[in-house]
């Protein structure tokens, strides 16, 4: 009887102990595998960071409807449930967060009896980065600046002054350490004679104080351009903050067109809960200014080549649009970009924000956009008629409304590398590198080819080479990229990414750094 007890406790011990050592081995591999699985999402982070500056080794692997506004136009099978939710998250930004305040050794506005009066050219996003550079120009001058004429002799001819774009009191308030802004000229110096300049492209700080020596000779100085007056790289920190604080702090869209830009974002995001906006750079002025005229008839290739031809600002009067398009400097077209998305796995009950004017070709060329994504929504289809009666015929202010609606956007894809699409991607890169997908145009016009010679079809294959193609083209963290090696001189400028299109590292932090409110 003794020894069966002695035998039990001997059993029960050692079943005991087997129990903690398998206890101890299972929470072992546990933590192993936690610590192996954290391994694993640092590194694959981290190979995202680093392989997003190169866009090129994958190219190797080929050789509407009307609707009552302001609703939206009926959905069909909005959520499939299982639609890759990556599509849609932005990319792993490794706490980086904003950050634009000046360092201790900025030296704030002080008073000047001189005075900046400048004229900003181009459509609202050129004229935005132009009048941010120009803010900074008057400070490096230490210069009084009058507040910016908006350019109306652009192809939209548009009557548009300051206030009405922008809030005119904030831009006034909100610089009032950096540089003194007034809204005209003081009456005894309008009558003086001005220096009349056209300061030279992407200048370094260096080149206006130089151009300080101007105020020995002129209490004025009116500036005939504003866009790229200074240089993407190489300028002092703070001046360079001071740019990101007048672009993404001071120029504030006026109370209107920020209130009903807001109204439509909600719209979309009550109705759809998620959208794509997309900037259909696909409009007649973008396709005559590049020559582009693929899929286009006779007819329209010799209108856009006419308006061309008329234009005056514009240098290059002879271009050759099959070149254009093999070097993947054309915009996509419309059936294109439908190919492209589909590609890339979004469901064809995805919404589409058309972020663009009118459409060259119109409805007949959306068609096979629209045949592939139903859910096409327009400014027109998403606010009423009396909405937008203040915006008609002001083709800046509905940029304005196109450019809210772009920036809040879960995705953003541009069909052409144009200023909104540089100025929206830097913006969402600003708040947190939002997902922005850039089309590899060059590496894609091969992929259309081969569907057209019937070597490709759509489908998984075609949506494998999208992917990795694209895989490093999603708005992830990296550094601005400087010029294309070999090219010297001035004309290396050009091949630089655009401060504005990418303000990391200058206004964009790392979390060491403290975040600013």
């Amino acid at each position: 009887m003794v020894k069966h007890r002695n035998s039990s406790r001997s059993i029960i011990s050692y079943s005991s102990s087997i129990a903690r050592c398998f206890s101890i081995k299972a929470i072992s591999l546990y933590l192993i595998f936690v610590f192996a699985f954290t391994i694993w999402v640092l590194v694959f982070s981290s190979r995202n960071i680093q392989t997003d500056d190169d866009h090129t080794k994958h190219r190797d692997l080929i050789d509407s409807e009307s609707f009552p506004p302001p609703y939206l136009p009926p959905r069909k099978n909005l959520q499939k449930p299982n639609e890759n939710t990556q599509l849609w998250t932005p990319p792993f930004s490794f706490g980086l967060h904003p950050c634009v305040k000046p360092t201790p050794k900025y030296k704030e506005f002080s008073e000047s009896d001189h005075y900046v009066t400048v004229r900003s050219n181009g459509g609202l996003n050129q004229m935005r980065t132009g009048i941010a550079d120009i803010v900074a120009v008057a400070h490096i001058m230490n210069a009084t600046l009058v507040i910016p004429e908006l350019d109306k002799r652009s192809f939209w001819q548009d009557s548009s002054v300051f206030s009405d774009i922008f809030d005119e009191e904030h831009f006034i308030k909100s610089l009032r350490r950096d540089v003194k802004v007034i809204k005209k000229l003081p009456k005894e110096v309008e009558s003086l004679p001005r220096a009349r300049k056209h300061f030279t492209s992407w200048s370094s700080v260096g080149y206006y104080e130089e151009m300080t020596h101007l105020w020995k000779e002129y209490k004025v100085i009116h500036v005939a351009k504003s866009d790229s007056r200074l240089a993407n790289n190489d300028l002092p920190i703070d001046v360079q903050r001071l740019r990101c604080r007048v672009l993404y702090r001071g120029l504030r869209f006026s109370p209107a067109i920020e209130s009903l830009g807001q109204k439509l974002v909600e719209r979309l995001k009550s109705r759809a809960g998620r959208y794509i906006a997309l900037h259909l750079r696909y409009e007649k002025d973008m396709l005559a200014f590049t020559g582009c005229t693929y899929g286009l008839t006779d007819a329209e290739s010799e209108e856009l080549r006419v308006m061309r031809e008329s234009t005056s600002h514009w240098k290059i009067k002879s271009i050759n649009s099959t070149e254009q398009r093999e070097e993947g400097l054309c915009p996509l077209t419309p059936k294109e970009v439908g190919i492209f998305l589909k590609g890339l796995g979004y469901s064809q009950s995805t919404v589409i924000y058309i972020a663009a004017g009118e459409i060259y070709g119109g409805d007949d060329r959306l068609s096979e956009l629209k045949s592939r994504f139903p859910n096409l929504v327009f400014k027109e289809t998403l606010a009423g008629k009396e909405e937008l009666k203040g915006f008609t015929g002001h083709a800046t202010k509905t940029a304005a409304l196109d450019y809210i609606i772009s920036v809040e956007s879960d995705v953003f894809v541009p069909s052409h590398s144009g200023n909104m699409a540089r100025a929206v991607e830097g913006h969402r890169r600003f708040l947190g590198h939002r997902r922005t997908i850039t089309p590899d145009r060059k590496g894609l016009v091969k992929l259309f080819g081969k569907m057209e010679r019937g070597q490709l079809k759509e489908g998984p294959k075609m949506s494998n080479f999208v992917n990795q193609m694209h895989k490093d083209r999603q708005g992830a963290p990296r550094r601005r990229k400087g010029p294309t090696q070999g090219i010297k001189g001035r004309a290396r400028f050009r091949t630089e990414e655009a401060f504005y299109e990418n303000p990391y590292p200058e206004c964009i932090c790392s979390s060491k750094e403290h975040k600013e409110p």
